[in-house]
């Protein structure tokens, strides 16, 4: 059995008091959109091209917010993973209008902030840490990326 940890870009869009989710069809819980780092790319970078190919419209990377360890059982098989967090901006797209998915098996919705203690926001501590990091104004994050999506690297 190969065992490794999965490497995960996030993006955090918050327009009108709503957080933009992902959802599996047919799962119950949420996760903020992003996707997997591949080889030679940086957060920044895969972050920005997941967005592309799961909403078909650009995204503008912004600040670091956080990182979160995860792991969880999916079909009867353990999963790792660490989750890179960074805010981000869109144009054309707010709530309530939920943006429309390119790829079959997600969709999106749109979470009112207050309501993200309560959510099935997957990882948990991303329920409780939110709120916190986009309040923060400062971050600590270090790349030897060189990436044009990225706004700032420390903020």
């Amino acid at each position: 059995m190969r065992r490794h940890i999965e490497l995960i870009a996030r993006g955090v869009l918050v327009r009108d008091g709503h957080l933009l989710l992902c959802h599996s069809k047919g799962a119950k819980n949420t996760y903020l959109p992003g996707g997997h780092i591949e080889f030679g790319e940086s957060a920044c970078e895969a972050l920005a091209r997941e967005i592309e190919e799961e909403l078909g419209r650009p995204a503008t990377i912004g600040r670091f917010l956080g990182g979160v360890e995860h792991t969880f059982v999916q079909k009867g098989k353990r999963h790792c993973e660490v989750n890179l967090v960074f805010a981000m901006r869109m144009t054309g797209v707010k709530p309530p209008r939920r943006p429309r998915s390119k790829e079959k098996k997600i969709d999106f919705r749109w979470l009112p902030i207050e309501q993200l203690p309560d959510s099935r926001l997957e990882p948990r501590p991303l329920r409780a840490l939110l709120g916190d990091w986009l309040e923060v104004r400062t971050s600590r994050w270090a790349s030897t990326f060189r990436s044009p999506h990225q706004t700032s690297s420390r903020t």
